[in-house]
């Protein structure tokens, strides 16, 4: 094996770049103005961009029309159209009522510049990594705090226009500090984990959920009524109890506490619902912990 020599320039090969992943999908990225860093990915259904909450893409700016553009996979293409915004939807600094998409394009919203990235981008890859990480909590893979109170946001408005049943979950974890304190911060760090992949496998996959605390979880919980949204969060919480922990662990009882609040006339947004759930929650611990309780 030759050694290395710092002063030398080696010849290389021409790279054909990277391999194309499968799993990639087309997205545009907010690169300038409000919500900057925010992506949106193309899938089978039509993405609205806009100011109303329930938008896949939501850009809080009063330059951005509640309803401003839509952007749709077809036959193979992208494509973008306006919804009639106030400002009009550019492409490449041109006003477009309907057009296609190409790989960089930009389109202006309001004060905002969002770049369209294809599937088949070298991007698209850098982009997907960017925006894990920028969403998901490094620690536990699920939402972190700032992305999961968007979803919810969005989830919860869309659900007041069409009257939809929700229930909002706030998991914590029993005890804690005495694992901490006794077996070390790595090991409070794995059982976090554990706890996770643990409550990942009963969730559903229309739930959300998201990382809001040092050990706290938050739950969303779409087209669940009160006994149903009960019923969920006490498999989670019995998962978690038959779980089997680290070796680090043996003897010591792992338990969550959850509390639950639903969605309805007097608790129709975020703050109410963690409001309850946060209540609920403390009384659960007040009781005895490892219980699920329901606020009012």
């Amino acid at each position: 094996m030759s050694k290395f020599d710092p002063d030398t320039t080696q010849r290389t090969l021409l790279s054909a770049g990277p391999d194309k992943p499968g799993s990639l999908v087309a997205c545009v990225v907010v690169i300038h103005g409000a919500g900057l860093g925010k992506r949106v990915d193309i899938r089978d259904t039509p993405v609205v961009i806009g100011r109303e909450h329930e938008s896949d893409l939501h850009i809080l700016h009063p330059s951005v029309s509640r309803r401003h553009c839509e952007i749709w996979a077809e036959n193979g293409r992208y494509r973008v159209r306006d919804l009639g915004s106030t400002n009009a939807t550019r492409l490449n600094d041109r006003v477009v009522g309907v057009a296609d998409l190409a790989d960089g394009d930009h389109l202006t919203v309001g004060e905002s510049i969002l770049k369209f990235i294809s599937d088949a981008s070298v991007e698209a890859r850098y982009h997907e990594e960017v925006h894990q990480l920028a969403s998901h909590d490094g620690l536990t893979g699920f939402y972190n705090r700032r992305q999961f109170v968007e979803l919810v946001d969005r989830e919860l408005a869309r659900a007041a226009r069409t009257d939809a049943a929700m229930a909002f979950a706030i998991l914590d974890v029993d005890l804690f500090k005495r694992i901490n304190d006794t077996h070390g911060h790595p090991v409070g760090d794995q059982v976090l984990k554990q706890i996770a992949a643990t409550v990942r496998t009963v969730l559903r996959p229309q739930d959300i959920a998201g990382r809001i605390g040092g050990e706290e979880f938050g739950l969303l919980l779409p087209d669940l009524e009160r006994e149903a949204a009960q019923a969920h969060m006490q498999q989670i919480r019995e998962a978690v109890a038959a779980a089997t922990w680290s070796p680090a662990l043996i003897g010591e009882p792992i338990t969550i506490s959850i509390g639950l609040a639903v969605r309805d006339t007097q608790h129709p947004d975020r703050a109410n619902l963690m409001r309850v759930a946060d209540h609920a929650l403390y009384r659960a611990k007040q009781e005895g912990r490892n219980r699920v309780l329901c606020g009012n």
